[in-house]
Formats: C-alpha cells, sequence, structure tokens
C-alpha cells in the first residue's frame, strides 16, 4: 500500500511562499551587500511583505542571514559529498566537500564571516541558528565518512580528525588574514592544513 503526504492547507502554502519570497530577497540582497548595510524594510519590501510579517520568520537581520546562508550551505555541503564519493583518495575528497563550501562562504565576504560568527555566538535555542549547527554536524559526518573508507583510521579517530577539520576550515573562512586572497589561495592553505593533520 502507498501512503502520500497530505496536501498542506491554504494556510501552511501562504507561509511557506511568504518565506520562500523573504529567502529570496535576502539572497539578493545579501549577495551585493553586507549585512550591516540592508535594513530589515528592504528586504521586506523587496518580498512584498509588511515588516512586521518579517519578523515572524526572523527576529534579526542576524537570524535573516542564517536562514539564507544555511540554504546555501545545505546545497554546497550535498554538491561536496556527490563529488566525494567519486574519489578515491582521502585528501582529494575531503577537499571536494569543503571547495563548495568555502566558495559558498565567500560570495559577499563579509557576510560569510558574520554567518560564521552568528553561528558561534547565536542563540542556539533559534531555529535558524539550530539548522545552522546541524549542517555543522552533518559536515563534520561527511568528512568522518571520508576518513573512514576501507578502514583507514577507526571510528573514534575520524571523529577526532572530523573536528579538527572543521575547525581549521572554519578558523581560515573567518580569518582576517583571508579578506583578500582569492578564493583558490583559501582552499589551497586549507588544503595544505588538512594534509598536515591526516595520517601518513
Amino acid at each position: 500500500m502507498t501512503f502520500t503526504a497530505p496536501a498542506l492547507g491554504r494556510r501552511e502554502r501562504n507561509k511557506l511562499e511568504k518565506l520562500e519570497r523573504i529567502t529570496a530577497a535576502a539572497t539578493e540582497l545579501f549577495a551585493t551587500h553586507s549585512v550591516d548595510e540592508v535594513t530589515t524594510q528592504q528586504i521586506a519590501d523587496k518580498a512584498d511583505i509588511g515588516a512586521g510579517t518579517l519578523f515572524l520568520y526572523a527576529k534579526t537581520k542576524g537570524e535573516l542571514l542564517l536562514l539564507v546562508q544555511n540554504a546555501h550551505y545545505a546545497q554546497a555541503l550535498a554538491a561536496g559529498q556527490a563529488a566525494a564519493a567519486k574519489l578515491t583518495d582521502p585528501l582529494d575528497a575531503l577537499l571536494a566537500i569543503v571547495t563548495p563550501v568555502v566558495r559558498c562562504n565567500r560570495v559577499q565576504i563579509e557576510n560569510g564571516r558574520t554567518y560564521l560568527r552568528e553561528m558561534v555566538f547565536g542563540d542556539p535555542g533559534e531555529p535558524h541558528h539550530a539548522e545552522a549547527l546541524s549542517i555543522v554536524a552533518r559536515t563534520k559526518q561527511a568528512y568522518a565518512e571520508v576518513l573512514t573508507r576501507g578502514g583507514a583510521v577507526t571510528d573514534d579517530t575520524a571523529r577526532t580528525l572530523a573536528h579538527v577539520i572543521s575547525s581549521i576550515t572554519f578558523l581560515t573562512m573567518a580569518s582576517g588574514a583571508h579578506l583578500h586572497p582569492s578564493t583558490d589561495a583559501v582552499i589551497a592553505d586549507i588544503r595544505t592544513q588538512i594534509a598536515a593533520v591526516l595520517p601518513q
């Protein structure tokens, strides 16, 4: 017997449609302007909703940035995992996961750094922040899965290394020293650091 999910009611469809408009509006504005340069009124106007309605979906611009970036990071992670699945060398596979995430983070560099800051210092009880932490956990799991292929390392070692690799990536993206180098240079730096911690 086949079960199908019930169709969404009108209220749920309206909420989803507004969320999609808010996400699209904030994505467009945050792609070219820093969070500090964009007002919530601009986002509400572009999404064609009232400012009060906007705050039902996100209470602050930081939460709006999390909403937008979470969607992009989830896509970047999925693309990285698909690419990594085709590679046998662990370092190459790890970099296949890292690369789209770094590129996503650097579409608008200041906002990428703000997103990382929101991840660390944001309210873990806030849904968009919780989703960001979930993406971090899924990324670490993806690293660990690469590291345990063929029994190269134990599960415990893989989890520890995945945490280290996540820290390397996070700190390198957040560093003020990487504001101006090219994205390819940042990825190359991350590759060098990951290579240094992998078992020989």
